[in-house]
């Protein structure tokens, strides 16, 4: 069994997928190895061709090259409930067909002021679509790596469209019961009770989220096996206490009846919820449990588990791409550390008090090889909102889902349900303010084995001597020796942000970030993006956030830095147009060192838009020239050369992007740039960078690098060497 997991778990960290020879010759080599009994070999071989296949089939169906970025006509059926936010439809398509090409099974769509969109619908649309592709980072949500989970094989933006047929089935059934639970009701918590009942997170807001993230708590408001096993342990122990007081007919055998009651019940919520992935795999592991209670308990509480990590990979090999998986399963192993062998019986709430404990120290290994926030109110949040969501609002909930044909009795069972909810979010809300999530900066690996060598020890029974040493093995997350630049050498990293610009620069002693990222409706850039990878990169505070000027697509993420990060000083090109809160001085020539690497600050005194007044900066490191120029045009290009600045550099930010009205063949002749720099989204609306300003970059033989294409970009300046985008750092599933 052991090796069979081990199979299909190498999948998660291959950097690319073997050739189909291989293959074909894995499952031979381990039929041949069966007669001679290395039954482990075989199996492992097994596991991860089968593994490999599925995630080469999921490949395959992604979107033809040929295709990407182009328009075409479709139908397809809508699967899912759709989501609305901001005035944007997104929703998934499937069976889609075009008459000109083959698609992918299943289409992400999003829809921009389109019309209302529910599940079960079939629609005629016009799409631009394009193969999967995301931000890479440091550290940022994978987003190809989830479409590649949930066998999404294209997104796309709808121009336009036409309803076929209404909206039919288990689909439309579901899309209807949301309506009528965000209609009911419930102290303003009515998207939460949606949450809760059917999997839909899209009625919480980002504030909301946000709460949920500071109080280690999201994982209460998305359905997974919490939740299922909650339901099912409630109905197994509805009919074991029946059959204790001699409620329950003696001639129906009380255990199976509960298991079977159990499962009956995990399903129907699963159902419910629309059977996602993770939502399957939590059936998957209480159906086992079940089983286990039922027939197989003499074999020991361990096999279950194994079992039904053993299924959920067999039935989705790509499971172990997803975070869930790795903590759903690790929380379970953990709950078995604690609670198994231990003598006597504790009372509930030392049941609960361990089991925070457990989770809090348990899953901090996990959560930092995952690169997930740690948060510290997690366990005191928890205790509470445990309980409270899992014995009180769900079952409220749900009861009052299911007596929807009663008038008034479900309206006053929600509406309490969203009471006790509304309650517990004005708790967490303190609890979030009071202490907020904590992103760790990136460990060595060395270090990153003492903690987890540290959690285990500490997670040990008491009995067992010096356990608590084990604290000191989780120092190192308090004291990570930082990696930083030599003296006279700069580090810089161009952030892959989409359409926007965000630049770290870090020297010795000191960190600055040119421009923010953009703020696009409620997915903000700088929170999202730029902060997680200033934390991997082990950023503890920025000297200097200058911000060439106020578009949104270079100030946008300005607010959720400076809240995540401590900011010495604001300096923009036009600091009465961001954020009041920044506090921004105004921009002007000036010229300083830090740790041997040189800087200069630039605008033109003559500018009359936002782009030409753009904070131009100049960073020199052992004789080795960047130019950072923000969205200056042709005309703040003249009057740059026109100043006392060196104009020579290696290295060249395009300017605004690669527009047309910028990156002049008299700037380039004066900087004779080796390498430019482009900070781009993909298929962006804007077509930069423009056709003619990519000539006139190989005119002048300059080298570039692109972040839509190469992800971030790392460059060691004074060092005098090329430049390493993360893309380039393999993962099968990533876009080459």
């Amino acid at each position: 069994m052991f090796a069979l997991l081990a199979g299909l778990l190498l999948l998660r960290f291959l950097p690319a997928l073997p050739p189909l020879w291989l293959l074909i010759l894995f499952p031979i080599a381990g039929l041949l190895l069966l007669p001679f009994r290395s039954y482990p070999i075989a199996l492992f071989l097994f596991g991860f061709t089968w593994a490999c296949v599925s995630a080469q089939w999921a490949l395959d169906d992604r979107l033809a090259p040929s295709v990407d970025a182009r328009t075409l006509w479709l139908q397809g059926q809508v699967v899912g409930l759709p989501e609305v936010s901001g005035g944007v439809v997104r929703f998934e398509l499937e069976q889609a067909v075009s008459r000109r090409e083959l698609l992918p099974k299943r289409l992400r769509l999003s829809w921009y002021g389109g019309p209302a969109v529910h599940a079960g619908e079939t629609w005629r649309l016009a799409v631009r679509l394009k193969r999967p592709h995301g931000l890479v980072n440091p550290q940022a949500f994978d987003y190809e790596a989830w479409l590649l989970t949930q066998r999404i094989g294209a997104t796309g933006t709808v121009k336009s469209g036409e309803l076929l047929t209404p909206a039919s089935g288990t689909g439309a059934w579901r899309d209807r019961l949301r309506q009528h639970l965000l209609a009911t009701p419930a102290h303003g918590r009515e998207g939460a009770l949606a949450a809760l009942v059917l999997g839909d997170g899209s009625g919480l807001s980002t504030a909301d989220w946000q709460v949920l993230q500071n109080t280690g708590t999201v994982h209460l408001m998305v359905i997974s096996g919490q939740h299922i096993g909650l339901l099912a342990t409630l109905l197994y122990s509805l009919v074991a206490g029946l059959a204790r007081v001699g409620g329950w007919p003696r001639s129906w055998p009380w255990l199976p009846c509960a298991c079977v009651l159990a499962f009956s019940g995990a399903l129907a919520y699963g159902l419910l919820a629309g059977f996602e992935v993770p939502v399957q795999r939590a059936c998957v592991m209480v159906g086992l449990v079940l089983l286990w209670r039922w027939r197989f308990r003499h074999l020991g509480v361990g096999l279950p588990v194994l079992l039904a990590l053993l299924a959920v990979l067999l039935l989705e090999p790509l499971a172990s791409l997803q975070p869930g998986f790795w903590l759903s399963f690790g929380a379970v192993a953990l709950l078995i550390l604690i609670f198994s062998g231990r003598l006597g019986v504790w009372p509930w709430w030392g049941t609960l008090l361990r089991a925070q404990w457990a989770m809090a120290i348990g899953l901090l290994p996990l959560l930092l090889a995952l690169g997930l926030p740690v948060s510290a109110s997690g366990p005191l949040a928890n205790l509470v909102a445990v309980p409270v969501i899992g014995l009180l609002v769900v079952p409220l909930a749900l009861l009052g889902t299911l007596l929807l044909p009663v008038p008034g009795v479900e309206a006053t069972l929600l509406g309490v349900a969203g009471w006790v909810l509304h309650l517990m979010f004005m708790l967490l809300s303190q609890l979030s303010v009071w202490l907020p999530a904590w992103l760790p900066s990136a460990l060595p690996f060395w270090a990153w084995l003492l903690v987890a060598l540290g959690a285990l020890v500490l997670l040990l029974p008491a009995a067992l001597p010096m356990r608590s040493l084990g604290a000191l093995l989780l120092l190192p997350l308090l004291f990570s020796p930082q990696q930083r630049p030599e003296y006279g050498r700069a580090e810089v990293w161009l952030l892959d942000v989409g359409q926007g610009l965000a630049v770290l620069v870090r020297t010795q002693q000191h960190d600055l970030l040119y421009d923010a990222g953009p703020r696009f409706g409620e997915f903000d850039t700088g929170e999202r993006v730029v902060l997680p990878s200033l934390r991997a990169l082990d950023v503890r505070g920025l000297d200097l956030l200058l911000l060439s000027h106020a578009d949104n697509d270079h100030a946008g993420g300005a607010a959720a830095i400076k809240r995540g990060l401590p900011v010495s000083r604001v300096v923009s090109g036009e600091p009465d147009n961001v954020a009041h809160s920044l506090q921004a001085q105004a921009c002007k020539s000036e010229q300083w060192q830090w740790d041997g690497v040189a800087f200069s600050t630039w605008q033109w005194a003559g500018a009359t838009d936002g782009n030409q007044a753009s904070c131009v900066l100049l960073v020199e490191a052992n004789g080795e020239r960047l130019w950072l120029t923000g969205d200056i045009d042709s005309h703040a290009e003249r009057a740059l050369l026109n100043s006392t600045l060196l104009m020579p550099a290696q290295w060249l930010l395009a300017p605004h992007h690669g527009s047309r009205s910028s990156s002049s063949a008299a700037l380039l002749a004066q900087v004779k740039p080796a390498a430019v720099l482009i900070s781009r989204g993909a298929h962006n609306a804007f077509g930069h960078p423009h056709a003619d300003v990519m000539g006139r970059y190989e005119a002048v033989a300059a080298r570039a690098y692109d972040t839509a294409v190469q992800g971030a970009l790392r460059i060691r300046l004074g060092a005098f060497e090329p430049a390493q985008g993360l893309r380039n750092h393999a993962r099968f599933w990533r876009e080459k």
